[in-house]
C-alpha cells in the first residue's frame, strides 16, 4: 500500500503548482540599511587570528561566520544556542550571514562560545575597541567606569560561608586533639611530645592504629547486631575526622580571599542584589561586571568576585593598558571607587581622577556643616600641627598609625588627641559613638587624619566642580549607567547562562560587542557618528 501524499515527508509533493520563485539572492530582500549588513562588514574588518588559532581544523562554517551569527543573535536579545540553529533555518538575515553554508547545530554554537571564543574574548574585544579608535568613533582620552552585579547561573541556596567553615574547622581540630589524647591513654602509645598538636601527629596516630590492628589480627565488622571493637571505633572516628578536615580545607581553598561561594558555580560569590523579589535583602550568587565606556561604546570590561567596586579600578586600568593601543588620560567614576590607593595609582600613572567623593552629597547638608566633631569643621594650626575645637582646646599630634588593606596597600593616619575634655560643654556633640566600653565622661576627643587621602580628595573635588568636571560627571551618568540600562532593560539580560569566570566573561564580551554594533548602527542612521560627549543643556 502506497503512502498517501498528505503523509509524505516531502511536503512539496502535495502543493499544486509549486514553483521556485525568484529572486533567490537574499541581498535583494534585506534592506540596504539593515544592521545585519553593518555587522557583517564590521566583523570582516576585524583581525580574528586569535580565534582561528583555537581550531585544529575548520569544517564547513568558518569561525568568522559563527561569530557573526552569535553576535547578531545577541543583538536581538536571543542568547539560546537552539534559537540560533532555528533562526539559521528560518530567518533570512541569519541565512544572509551563513552565506549558503549548511546550518550548524546548537552544540556547535555552544562549543564556539565556551571552547573557542572564551579563551580569546578579551583580545577580540580589544580588537573591536582599537578599530573604533581608528575610525574616530571613540575619543581614546576619556573613559567612564561603573559596575553592576549580575546573577550567576547557580542555585541561591547552595552557599558556603567562609566564617562558618572556619568555625567548624576549629571545633574539629579540638575534637582531633581530644581523640589523640584518648588513644594515647587507651592503647599506651605516645604521639605528642609537647603542648601543640600538628598534622604530623595525626598521621602518626593513624599509622600506629593500623599497625595495632594488624598485630592483633582484628577483623572489622559492619551491620546491625555486630559489636565493634574499641580499636575499630577509634580508627573509624579518626577517618571521619580526617575526611571532614579535608572537606573544610578544600572549601577554604575555593573561597580564597572571598567570604563565600556557591556549590553550583564555585566562581560565583554571594552578594546583595538590587533585584530583591522577597524584599528581605537576600544574598544571591553573582559576578561584579565592570564597564569602561567611551563615546557610548563599551571599550573594556572585567568580571570579578568583589562585592564592592573600590578594589576593581586598578586591575581594570592595568588591563586597558595591556590590551588597548591607546591610554586614557581622564578617569571618571562614582563615589564607590574613591580610596587613597586609587588616587595614588592614578597620580603615579599620570592619569587625572574625576572621582566623586563619598561625602560629596552629605557635605551639602546643614547637619554636616554644623557638626563640630568633624575634621572639616575644625581649625588647623600648621605651626603646632594641631587642630582646634569649638571650645578653643588644642588636639596635638600624638602618633602615626599604619594600616594595610586587603590588596596590600599601606596607608598612614595621623592621630590627634585632646589632653582634657572633662568639663567641655560641647562634649556630647563632639564625641560620638557607643562602640567603646569607656564611658563618654572619661573619654577625650581623638581625630584620625589621612593627610595623603585628604590632599588627593581636595584636588579631585576642585576638578569635578569645574565646567569640564561637571560635563564629564553628567556624561558618566548617561553613558556608563546607560550601558547597564541597555543591557538589563533593552536586551533583557539579567542572569548569566553559563558557569565559571571564563564563560561568564565570554558572555559579557559578546553582549558588549553586540551592544556596540547596535549603537554604531543607530549613530550612523541618525547622523551622530564622531560625537563623544553629550553637551550640557542650557536653561
Amino acid at each position: 500500500m502506497q503512502t498517501p501524499i498528505l503523509l509524505h515527508k516531502n511536503y512539496t509533493l502535495n502543493e499544486e503548482g509549486y514553483q521556485l520563485k525568484l529572486p533567490l539572492n537574499l541581498e535583494t530582500i534585506i534592506p540596504v540599511d539593515d544592521s545585519v549588513r553593518l555587522l557583517s562588514q564590521f566583523v570582516e574588518a576585524m583581525d580574528l587570528t586569535d580565534l582561528y588559532s583555537t581550531y585544529e581544523r575548520i569544517n564547513t562554517v568558518s569561525p568568522r561566520t559563527l561569530l557573526k551569527i552569535v553576535l547578531y543573535s545577541y543583538m536581538n536579545g536571543d542568547y539560546s544556542s537552539r534559537s540560533m540553529e532555528l533562526n539559521c533555518k528560518r530567518d533570512i538575515n541569519f541565512m544572509y550571514l551563513l552565506e549558503g553554508k549548511p546550518v550548524p547545530d546548537h552544540a556547535t554554537f555552544a562549543r564556539f562560545r565556551s571552547i573557542h571564543f572564551a579563551p580569546c574574548a578579551k583580545r577580540i574585544l580589544a580588537e573591536m575597541s582599537n578599530l573604533f579608535y581608528e575610525l574616530g568613533e571613540i575619543s581614546g582620552e576619556t573613559i567612564f567606569i561603573d559596575g553592576t552585579k549580575i546573577e550567576a547561573c547557580a542555585n541561591k541556596y547552595t552557599f558556603v560561608w567562609k566564617k562558618t567553615v572556619t568555625k567548624n574547622q576549629a571545633k574539629l581540630l579540638i575534637k582531633i586533639a581530644d581523640l589523640i589524647a584518648e588513644c594515647e591513654q587507651l592503647y599506651g602509645i605516645r604521639i605528642v611530645h609537647g603542648d601543640t598538636v600538628k598534622m604530623k601527629h595525626v598521621k602518626r596516630l593513624r599509622k600506629k592504629l593500623y599497625a595495632l590492628k594488624q598485630e592483633e589480627n582484628i577483623v572489622f565488622v559492619h551491620g546491625i547486631g555486630k559489636r565493634k571493637t574499641q580499636l575499630q571505633k577509634s580508627i573509624e572516628t579518626l577517618e571521619d575526622y580526617l575526611d571532614r578536615l579535608k572537606g573544610y580545607t578544600k572549601k577554604l581553598h575555593i573561597c580564597g580571599k572571598r567570604n563565600s561561594y556557591s556549590k553550583t558555580d564555585p566562581d560565583a560569590t554571594f552578594m546583595r542584589m538590587k533585584e530583591d523579589a522577597m524584599g528581605n535583602g537576600q544574598l544571591k550568587p553573582a559576578f561584579n561586571l565592570q564597564h569602561g565606556v567611551d563615546s557610548e561604546y563599551i571599550v573594556w570590561l572585567t568580571i570579578g568576585p568583589q562585592p564592592t567596586d573600590t578594589t576593581t579600578l586598578i586591575p581594570f586600568l592595568k588591563e586597558t593598558e595591556e590590551y588597548l593601543t591607546f591610554k586614557y588620560q581622564k578617569i571618571i567614576a562614582d563615589a564607590g571607587y574613591e580610596s587613597e590607593e586609587n588616587y595614588v595609582f592614578l597620580d603615579q600613572n599620570q592619569q587625572l581622577a574625576f572621582i566623586k567623593p563619598s561625602n560629596y552629597e552629605i557635605s551639602k547638608k546643614r547637619k554636616y556643616r554644623n557638626d563640630i566633631g568633624r575634621i572639616e569643621n575644625m581649625k588647623y594650626d600648621e605651626k603646632s600641627d594641631s587642630y582646634i575645637c569649638k571650645n578653643g582646646k588644642q588636639l596635638p599630634f600624638t602618633h602615626l598609625r599604619r594600616s594595610k588593606s586587603k590588596t596590600g596597600y599601606i596607608s598612614e593616619k595621623n592621630i590627634y588627641q585632646c589632653k582634657e575634655c572633662k568639663d567641655c560643654p560641647y562634649k556630647k556633640e563632639c564625641i560620638k559613638g557607643n562602640n567603646c566600653k569607656t564611658p563618654i565622661e572619661e573619654r577625650n576627643k581623638v581625630l584620625s587624619v589621612a593627610k595623603t587621602f585628604l590632599k588627593y580628595r581636595e584636588e579631585d573635588l576642585e576638578r569635578i566642580l569645574s565646567d569640564k568636571g561637571i560635563l564629564l560627571r553628567i556624561n558618566r551618568s548617561i553613558q556608563a549607567e546607560g550601558s547597564f540600562g541597555e543591557l538589563k532593560q533593552d536586551m533583557q539580560f539579567r542572569r548569566y547562562l553559563s558557569r565559571g569566570t571564563a564563560n561568564v566573561l565570554a558572555e559579557s564580551v559578546l553582549l558588549a560587542m553586540a551592544k556596540n554594533v547596535n549603537k554604531l548602527h543607530n549613530k550612523i542612521q541618525k547622523g551622530k557618528t564622531g560625537r563623544h560627549l553629550f553637551p550640557l543643556k542650557s536653561a
